[in-house]
């Protein structure tokens, strides 16, 4: 492909990241994101200007401080737009122009969506997830019966399992998590939001390890930790990998995994 479509899939990912960003962080406060609202600087309130709205560029440009007050902006802005960025990229480069290209933009979004407003608040939102989910369902009758089916399963497995959870954890963990892997179940299918559950899980227990070697976590420590962003970047490791794990197992085990659109 030229590279021309990269650069374009990565300039998408960074706007969407900036949009994302914006949206996460006034939900989190109950603000309006969506309308007349127009993006202000938070320390002295003015409005921001066309040039101050580049992604990645604007923040580099101005040296990550405020064009107008000199007050820091938070490096945050920078690292989810590359971040976002180099999903898109990812995403066009693994899938082209395809159905699964348009599958996986949507479940990006709502993996970013949600791992911000996670990160920062302990929450998710229901309709950050849910409507993506049911775009997902919506994209999917292109691959038919089947491919809906699969999508409906996915979501019922995705929210069944961490329903289970909550039930005999007795509230331990929140209906949020439920609530997300339901939606990405719905844009994934069954048999790839098992996998992105299982790589979830598996991330995040590395990350956990990890603090506890560094001294930065504590056995026995009750503090809430963020699991919708271990659970999204599994997700996100399915749906660009998943076809290449799923063909070596079938070579092990006999059984097919193959699903629309992946």
């Amino acid at each position: 492909m030229p590279l021309e479509f990269f650069i374009l899939a990565g300039i998408w990912g960074a706007c969407m990241g900036s949009f994302l960003n914006a949206v996460a962080h006034r939900r989190v406060r109950d603000r309006p994101w969506w309308g007349k609202e127009r993006s202000a600087c938070e320390s002295c309130g003015h409005v921001l200007g066309v040039r101050d709205l580049f992604p990645l560029i604007s923040w580099l440009i101005l040296k990550g401080r405020c064009r107008y007050c000199g007050a820091k902006i938070s490096v945050r802005y920078f690292l989810v737009e590359l971040l976002c960025a180099s999903m898109g990229v990812i995403i066009f480069w693994r899938w082209k122009f395809s159905w699964a290209c348009l599958l996986s933009a949507v479940g990006a979004c709502a993996i970013v969506l949600s791992s911000l407003t996670d990160f920062e608040s302990m929450d998710v939102f229901d309709e950050f997830v849910i409507f993506p989910g049911l775009l997902g369902l919506i994209i999917r009758i292109a691959g038919g019966w089947p491919a809906v089916l699969e999508g409906l399963e996915g979501a019922a497995i995705g929210w069944g399992i961490f329903a289970l959870i909550i039930f005999l954890s007795r509230g331990g963990m929140g209906w949020g998590d439920a609530v997300f892997m339901g939606g990405m179940g719905a844009i994934l299918g069954l048999k790839f939001i098992l996998l992105g559950l299982y790589v979830g899980i598996m991330i995040g227990g590395f990350w956990g390890i990890a603090m506890l070697l560094t001294g930065k976590a504590k056995w026995g420590r009750h503090d809430s930790i963020p699991l919708v962003p271990f659970l999204g970047a599994g997700c996100f490791v399915a749906m660009i990998y998943g076809p290449e794990i799923f063909q070596y197992l079938e070579k092990k085990i006999y059984i097919s995994f193959q699903v629309w659109p992946f």
